[in-house]
């Protein structure tokens, strides 16, 4: 249920402001299509009937702050096509490393792969001018239901704060933090998941990489502003985990290649470069930071289950104070490495303890590295419960006591059923989309997701790999390019998938001038990587995020 994502993409071009017409109502219903569900083509992978666009089309209402919002509602598919990427000079040791046998195999051309991306569109009834904003989740490889029905949509799911929520029946309500006050939404799901679908020679090899997404989103949003007409409305991107580097990759293509700027990158749960990732920095000895940035994160989370030896007067003085250590002392005795003194090692391990909750020993013997795996499974070691990846506040039995590492996401399993049932049955009859078809909410693109990634400014696709993977020239870029463009960071201190201190740091390291340093704001929440799963910090994110929105739209509202 892990959810990346990127976001940036520049523009020199003036966008307009305009006032957003009604929806036009065509759209057909949706029929059930055998293709569109099962992904069929012929053995030989040559012939297949290309996909049809759909739409179907309901009204409904949501009430916000006390005020009832009437809305229509889309359901339906655009038909994109990848970019040939072979036009696009590549490095033979990339090609290499990033292939199995049936890439070598295959043709490099893919000229019949194609994509039906699935969309649902919110559409504020009546009014003036109204900001569009571009919705997904990550993965690489998930649906967007999880910010349609826990954070923006009309209805949301009610879950538990902290624990597994109980089986079905689940209550759908109505959302009273839904964006639609601000905002006409679209939330998206990437190629080949939810119902979105991809077919055609090669097409896992045409859609699923750091510049092949991106530029299906892209195909998908010029599609999608000139069907219903939002070419001159204010433009915004909303990008949760893997959709964060989407959006950085994303909206610079917007800008720098087909000239269509936007006001604002919403990002959620950030990572852009993934050298910081806590899962394995194990795996890449001689890089300590991602042990520097976690290490607030393993302090809060240490706080909440009641697990540091001392007292501290709050979360954000503990948090703080540990963001000081971490970059200062901590980071000094890491770079040391083998010249470190004993002495000078058991003071760190000592403050580590102070920090973590985790025994003296155990960190000593980690060699004062311990990578987030490791802190999940003995954080709780001794109550034989495993901690939360995508969510720390939550807890669930261990798998395997002896394991090194933790086997699962208590979090991930304690919210999936709920929101996979909620969507499956408010999509079906409230929408009326899906009679016929499967829903996917996820699917396993992660471990042959194509990493290479052409920064800007490259003149060929360059080898990469997993951990080198950095989109941060692409976020920097899309801001240099368009100095207007606002960026809004939002991060959970118990998300030890995509640590908040992490997003800080890549923010804080941007290779923009200083002076664009004043276009990205920072906001912060006592919940995890769905910060959206608290309904305290699901108020805030909206008004925080309704709040970036008024002020960026140039609506003078």
């Amino acid at each position: 249920m892990s959810r990346f994502g990127f976001g940036a993409g520049l523009v020199t071009a003036l966008v307009l402001i305009s006032s957003a017409p009604l929806v036009a109502a065509p759209g057909t219903a949706s029929t059930p299509d055998k293709k569109l569900d099962s992904d069929s083509e012929k053995p030989d992978g040559r012939q297949f009937e290309p996909f049809k666009p759909e739409a179907t089309t309901s009204t409904g209402t949501v009430t916000v702050a006390g005020q009832a919002i009437s809305y229509q509602s889309i359901a339906g598919t655009f038909i994109v096509h990848p970019k040939d990427w072979d036009d696009v000079p590549r490095d033979p040791k990339a090609d290499k490393a990033n292939s199995g046998p049936a890439e070598e195999a295959a043709d490099a051309k893919n000229p019949t792969a194609e994509a039906s991306m699935f969309y649902v569109a919110y559409f504020k009834s009546g009014g003036g001018p109204r900001p569009v904003t571009f919705v997904f989740n990550g993965g690489p490889g998930s649906a967007t239901l999880w910010l349609h029905m826990g954070a923006f949509g009309p209805r949301r799911i009610v879950t538990a704060t902290d624990a597994h929520t109980p089986a079905a029946p689940y209550s759908l309500v109505n959302n009273a933090s839904s964006l639609l006050d601000a905002t006409d939404l679209v939330f998206i799901d990437a190629p080949g998941t939810g119902f979105s679908r991809i077919a055609g020679k090669d097409k896992e090899k045409a859609f699923f990489g750091v510049d092949q997404d991106a530029y299906a989103f892209a195909e998908f949003i010029s599609q999608f502003l000139s069907k219903y007409g939002r070419w001159n409305s204010p433009k915004y991107l909303f990008g949760e985990s893997y959709g964060t580097p989407r959006s950085a990759v994303l909206v610079n293509q917007l800008e720098a290649e087909r000239s269509i700027d936007f006001n604002g990158v919403i990002l959620l749960s950030q990572i852009l470069n993934f050298d910081l990732s806590p899962d394995r920095p194990t795996g890449n000895p001689g890089i300590d930071l991602p042990y520097e940035t976690v290490l607030p994160t393993y302090a809060a989370t240490a706080w909440y289950h009641q697990k540091l030896p001392g007292e501290h007067k709050s979360l954000e003085a503990l948090i703080a104070e540990v963001e000081q250590f971490a970059m200062g002392d901590y980071a000094r005795a890491l770079a040391a490495g083998s010249e470190l003194s004993v002495a000078e090692r058991g003071a760190i391990a000592d403050r580590l303890h102070q920090y973590t909750g985790l025994p003296v020993e155990y960190i000593l013997k980690a060699d004062l590295r311990i990578d987030g795996g490791e802190f999940r499974q003995n954080l709780r070691g001794e109550d034989g419960m495993t901690t939360g990846r995508l969510d720390t506040r939550f807890s669930g039995p261990d798998i395997d006591p002896l394991s090194q590492r933790a086997d699962y996401d208590p979090q991930a399993t304690a919210l999936s059923s709920a929101y996979v049932s909620a969507f499956n049955d408010y999509v079906r009859k409230d929408l009326r989309y899906g009679d016929g078809k499967i829903f996917k909410p996820s699917i396993p693109t992660f471990r042959t997701w194509n990493f290479q990634h052409q920064l800007p400014g490259q003149t060929q696709m360059p080898a990469s790999s997993r951990q080198g993977s950095n989109v941060m020239p692409d976020l920097a870029n899309a801001m240099k390019i368009n100095p207007n463009l606002k960026v809004q960071l939002n991060a959970g201190y118990f998300d030890l998938a995509t640590p908040f201190y992490q997003g800080v740091y890549e923010m804080h390291h941007l290779p923009i001038p200083a002076s664009l340093q004043a276009n990205i704001e920072y906001k912060f929440y006592d919940s995890g990587h769905m910060v959206y799963a608290k309904d305290s910090s699901l108020k805030l994110l909206h008004d925080n995020v309704a709040g970036f929105i008024r002020r960026t739209s140039n609506l003078g509202n």
